[in-house]
């Protein structure tokens, strides 16, 4: 159990480390993560218990007793075949109400304690998000940190799409001090590109940006809201880890559902910009009687030209349309698709603890060997494998 607490506290250490955090938030994380260990812990613990109970018994010929008075190995088996079974059913309840419950307060802890005190949360060699910047150095130096090299930023826009400014600086400097709603970075020597975002497609398809040279640069990043952070205040409530079965069975349906109305809608859209509705509603002949013949010599001479323009554009915006909401319909899948697998998971623990019992029980029977020497090592072996 310590050695997967402790790897899990290393996994967040990036979230954790540099923000002064007290002795009840650290116990408050620590609680709320145990719990979402159990899916690794407790099989690997039933394996390992199983291998070496079994192991001694075999080599203690406690089994060659059993069987001199009668006692068949199905038998001697059945109380911890029972014992299985209803940890397994428990292991159910837990996986499906104490699990969710751990995920959704150890995710949203996580989240506050990211935003506490970004001034500190500057960490070498990785973009960190603080206000509406987002920003990355290649060393620190300075008592407090406050000397930077090689500062990469990315400005968000208003609208929080897309960051369409960055700014490049060999060196930089943070002012303010830690404690101060502004965070005051001064930047020398850099270059400032801004992407220049187009009403026309064919000119944003060239990528027009400007360039301009700085010696000085200064952002001011209001942190007033930021360094307000409230730990245990609990905003996101439908991750798919955080749900039960009940909420994972709803939410599925309901993503399914989504799914089959954003197909019909793409194919709806799809038709409509094909233009044949256009060009099925307009006379291209006076002579109906026409037939067996190309559809291009069923057109007006005068229209012809006009045709072919409207059927090239609407095949070039086609694939552009068809190209973008692929992407968005793969992302939906992914999202669907982590759901079903968070369901399938709430079962999955209770098996495993049962499946693993009956292969190490007879493992260990099999080796003849008890104590935590061989018996460890094959266990770990066949975990790593499952």
């Amino acid at each position: 159990m310590l050695i997967f607490v402790l790897q899990a506290v290393w996994l967040y250490i990036a979230e954790l480390a540099g923000k002064d955090l007290d002795i009840v938030v650290v116990s408050k994380f620590l609680m709320y993560i145990t719990p979402t260990l159990i899916p690794l812990i407790l099989p690997l613990t039933i394996l390992v218990v199983s291998i070496m109970v079994f192991g001694n018994f075999a080599e203690n010929y406690e089994f060659a007793a059993m069987k001199s008075t009668g006692i068949s190995l199905q038998r001697a088996m059945r109380s911890l075949s029972i014992f299985i079974v209803l940890l397994g059913i428990t292991t159910f309840f837990f996986s499906n109400n104490v699990i969710p419950w751990a995920n959704y307060n150890s995710y949203n802890l996580r989240k506050n304690i990211a935003k506490l005190k970004p001034a500190m949360a500057i960490a070498e060699g990785q973009f960190n998000d603080i206000g509406d910047i987002n920003i990355k150095v290649g060393e620190k130096s300075g008592d407090r940190g406050q000397f930077l090299q090689d500062v990469v930023i990315h400005k968000k826009t208003s609208n929080g799409i897309g960051n369409y400014t960055t700014i490049l600086s060999k060196t930089g400097e943070l002012i303010s001090s830690e404690e101060s709603d502004i965070l005051k970075l001064v930047l020398f020597d850099g270059w400032y590109y801004d992407d220049v975002q187009k009403k026309d497609y064919k000119e944003r398809q060239k990528r027009p940006f400007a360039k301009s040279e700085f010696k000085k640069y200064i952002i001011n990043v209001d942190l007033s809201e930021i360094n307000n952070i409230d730990l245990d205040e609990k905003k996101i409530t439908s991750k798919y880890d955080m749900l039960n079965i009940n909420e994972l069975e709803f939410t599925i349906d309901s993503l399914v559902e989504k799914k089959a109305e954003t197909y019909k809608e793409f194919s709806t859209n799809i038709y409509k910009r094909s233009s044949i509705v256009t060009f099925s509603s307009d006379t291209i002949v006076k002579n109906d009687t026409i037939v067996n013949k190309n559809i291009s010599d069923l057109i007006d001479l005068n229209k012809k030209s006009s045709w072919i323009d409207l059927a090239i554009n609407s095949v070039r915006t086609t694939k552009d349309v068809i190209s973008s909401k692929d992407t968005q319909i793969k992302r939906e899948n992914k999202w669907l698709y982590k759901h079903v697998y968070a369901f399938h998971e709430k079962f999955t623990l209770g098996f495993a603890c049962i499946i693993l019992f009956f292969v190490g029980a007879p493992l260990g029977a099999l080796i003849k060997k008890g104590g935590i020497g061989l018996p460890m090592v094959i266990a770990i072996l066949l975990f790593l494998t499952y």
